[in-house]
């Protein structure tokens, strides 16, 4: 069974490419589990409810931890609206990067 560190670092190869960070230290990564099966669930949210790449985004983190992580045999994302996403959850790095956001 992987960990959620080890999700974490695998969903860190997927950069918003509307800012060029990674999801990770967006701050847009809520939670992930793996159970028993080795099936993991990512608990994501995006900056905005109408992101235009709200789809692709989804597809390239399931990806990402299918790549990653070769042990998972399946990867799902579920997007959630609360918290909603701002600057402040962002790593510090991203936030003097995007401080005008």
């Amino acid at each position: 069974m992987v960990t959620k560190e080890e999700i974490f670092k695998a969903v860190s190869t997927v950069n918003d490419p509307e800012v060029g960070f990674n999801l990770v230290e967006m701050g847009l990564i809520y939670d992930a589990v793996c159970n028993e099966e080795n099936e993991v669930t990512v608990t994501m949210t995006l900056s905005t409810k109408a992101c235009p790449l709200h789809q692709m985004i989804i597809q390239w983190v399931e990806e990402a931890v299918l790549r990653e992580l070769p042990e998972v045999q399946l990867a799902k994302v579920d997007i959630v609206w609360e918290p909603v996403w701002n600057i402040s959850m962002a790593d510090d790095n991203v936030k003097a990067q995007l401080g005008g956001m």
